[in-house]
Formats: C-alpha cells, sequence, structure tokens
C-alpha cells in the first residue's frame, strides 16, 4: 500500500463578474417585462406576478454578494436569462477543457510536476458539456499527458469523490499520480428567471494533484483516509438529458430541464447527514474535531456552513477554522471546497490537520482528512 498525497492545487477564475446589484436589475427588469406581458391573466387572478428581488434578500438567504461568470452579457438582459456562448467547431478545445487547462497547469506549476509526472486525469464535475468523448480525456490530450483519463458525476461532491478515487487508485499502486479537475460551467444550468435560485451559482474551475507522498518535491498535504455517501433524493435535480427529444411532452423551455431545488428540505435532511458523516470519519480515523485547525466545506450557502461547522467542533468557528469564499465565488457546485482549500491552506503548519468536505444533490457526501507535511 501507498500513501497518497495533495502536491498542488489550481484555480481558474473567469475574468466577468456580477455583482447582487447588477443582478438584481436584470432580474427585476425581466419580472416587470413578465408582468405586463401577463397583466390580463394577473388581473383576472389566473397567475401570481412576478416578485422583485433584491440585494438584502440574496444576502441574506445565501451570503452571497457577487459571482464570477464566463458570460454576464446574456445573464443580464431581461430578454436573454442566460449565458451566451459562440458555437466552437469539433477542432477547438471545449470551453469546459479549457477552463480545467488552464487550473491544471497551475496546480503541476505549484507542485513542481509536468505533464510528463502525471498518470491520469479525473474530470469530475456537475454537468458535462456533451456524453462523449469524455471531457477528461480532451484534457489529457490538452496537456500532453499519457496513461487515461475519465468523467465522473457526483454533483457537487464530484470533487470530493474524484480524490477518493485517486487516492485509492495511488494507495493501490496502480498509478503513481493523477490530476481530479472540476471545471464547473453552472451558469448554463442555472435558472436565472427564477427568484428564489437566480442568485446561487458562479463559474470557475479547480484541479488537485494527488500523488504518492515519496513524490512530492515540496509542502504537501497526506490524505489520511476519504470517505463518500450517498443517499437518494429528488430535492435537488436537473431533468435534462440525451433522452429529452425522445419523450412527448418535450417541451422545449420546460422548468425542470434546469436547476431545481428544494431548499427547505435540503437544508433539513443534508445538514445531520453530513455533520453525522464527519463526526464518524473523524472517529474511525483515530480524531476528534479538536485535532481539526481546518474545514473546507462546500460552499453553497453561508447558513449551512455556518450550522456544520459549529456542529463539527462543538462551537462556533473562527473564520480562520472554516473559511468561506462563496460571497465573492457563489456556489460553484463540486470546485467551492476546493476553492477554500487552495486559498486557505498555505498558512498552515507542518503537522495540522484539515478536512475537506463536499455536499449536495443525490444526496451525496464526501470528505478528506488531511494532514500537512513540510
Amino acid at each position: 500500500m501507498f500513501t497518497a498525497a495533495i502536491t498542488g492545487t489550481g484555480v481558474f477564475t473567469p475574468s466577468q463578474s456580477i455583482t447582487n446589484a447588477e443582478l438584481v436589475e436584470a432580474f427585476n427588469a425581466y419580472a416587470d417585462r413578465m408582468n405586463a406581458q401577463n397583466a390580463e391573466a394577473i388581473a383576472a387572478g389566473e397567475m401570481e406576478p412576478m416578485q422583485h428581488s433584491s440585494e438584502e434578500f440574496i444576502v441574506k438567504a445565501s451570503g452571497i454578494e457577487r459571482r464570477f461568470v464566463m458570460d454576464k452579457s446574456g445573464i443580464l438582459d431581461p430578454e436573454v436569462m442566460h449565458p451566451l456562448f459562440r458555437q466552437r467547431s469539433d477542432d477547438e478545445p471545449g470551453i469546459m477543457a479549457e477552463m480545467a487547462v488552464d487550473a491544471a497547469k497551475k496546480a503541476m506549476a505549484q507542485a513542481g510536476k509536468s505533464a510528463e509526472d502525471v498518470d491520469a486525469v479525473i474530470c469530475a464535475a456537475s454537468n458535462m458539456e456533451r456524453a462523449y468523448p469524455a471531457v477528461a480525456v480532451e484534457i489529457q490530450n490538452l496537456l500532453g499527458i499519457k496513461g487515461f483519463a475519465f468523467d465522473m458525476n457526483v454533483a457537487c461532491s464530484s470533487a470530493t469523490f474524484g480524490l477518493q478515487v485517486a487516492a485509492d487508485m495511488i494507495r493501490s499502486g496502480s498509478i503513481r499520480s493523477a490530476l481530479v479537475v472540476n471545471p464547473e460551467i453552472c451558469s448554463g444550468h442555472l435558472e436565472w428567471r427564477d427568484r428564489d435560485c437566480h442568485f446561487i451559482f458562479g463559474d470557475v474551475a479547480t484541479a488537485t494533484l494527488v500523488e504518492r507522498i515519496e513524490d512530492a518535491k515540496g509542502p504537501h498535504f497526506e490524505i489520511l483516509s476519504t470517505r463518500c455517501a450517498t443517499e437518494f433524493s429528488n430535492n435537488i435535480r436537473n431533468n435534462n438529458g440525451f433522452l429529452r427529444r425522445s419523450r412527448p411532452d418535450g417541451v422545449a423551455d420546460r422548468r425542470d430541464m434546469q436547476f431545481m431545488q428544494n431548499g427547505r428540505k435540503v437544508f433539513k435532511e443534508v445538514l445531520p447527514m453530513v455533520s453525522d458523516h464527519i463526526a464518524q470519519h473523524l472517529s474511525d480515523s483515530g480524531a476528534t474535531s479538536d485535532d481539526l485547525k481546518r474545514l473546507w466545506l462546500h460552499q453553497a450557502n453561508k447558513s449551512m456552513n455556518d450550522f456544520i461547522g459549529k456542529k463539527v467542533l462543538g462551537r462556533t468557528p473562527t473564520p480562520e477554522e472554516q473559511p468561506n469564499i462563496l460571497q465573492d465565488y457563489a456556489n460553484t457546485s463540486s470546485a467551492g471546497s476546493i476553492i477554500a482549500f487552495s486559498q486557505n491552506s498555505e498558512d498552515m503548519s507542518d503537522q495540522d490537520m484539515g478536512l475537506i468536505c463536499s455536499f449536495g444533490a443525490g444526496y451525496s457526501v464526501g470528505s478528506v482528512l488531511l494532514r500537512r507535511q513540510g
């Protein structure tokens, strides 16, 4: 058995960002437009008027203040309300691969490694831009990596599940290293016309290089243990897919073809599941919450993270113990916990322990217990 370690991370951040003020202005203009178009039905009591959103509502509901996106022009156009991407030819890199390559190069540079040092690429994300060929294989090709590559999807838990797969392959001896990349274009599956969720997501890509610990060239994080769990639920769902045109009711603009969430049920059901998962993972690893220097949690909602942090530590965590980045990035699905780790880990001392945890649709939860070395 070999020991796996995280030796490098990278984050690709889009150049365009949207503030809550910009988002609210566009949404309210869309709401006014829809209310005017349906004035007679509203007056007759046949439908409810759309309510305005507000900056105060968004911050209170989520803690989000802004988000990065690959295209803001379409999102902020009341007549469009979704990102606008040009059609790329099959000879060009796909948009997800392009994002992932940037993050992957940063991860390899931090670790002091090149493509020749990588044996596998795992593209773990909540949505893939196509069914095949695998986006991971495209990323592998663009980076000039030999070996093999494959895609995997466990929604918001994709990164931690990908880390477990990479660590397991390294532990078994089948590979020496793997890149786990998480390109998330969440703006593409968000329903920007829905007041309850129009503010939730942003775009980003993260990458993590996992290697045998003896191959690490500098400070790194030993992977002490990993743990994953799933439990089926319909409370977070997106019904889009390649069978869409085969159904008699294949309406082009059906609401369930975008992100849908029963937020209250998710909050009630996921929080105990995640808190118990982390507690059991620590116990089975011979560790306690007192051993944790830091919690890098999935960045979905500030209230959820505050609850989990307090439940795990038995007290209110300090911002240093449980760093949040969603105020700037919003929810970036699988990439959120990796952004938090990448941006809030270099200050840790030798032998300090921390835990990465992500959770979401499925339900799914994954955790990675780490110890700083060097």
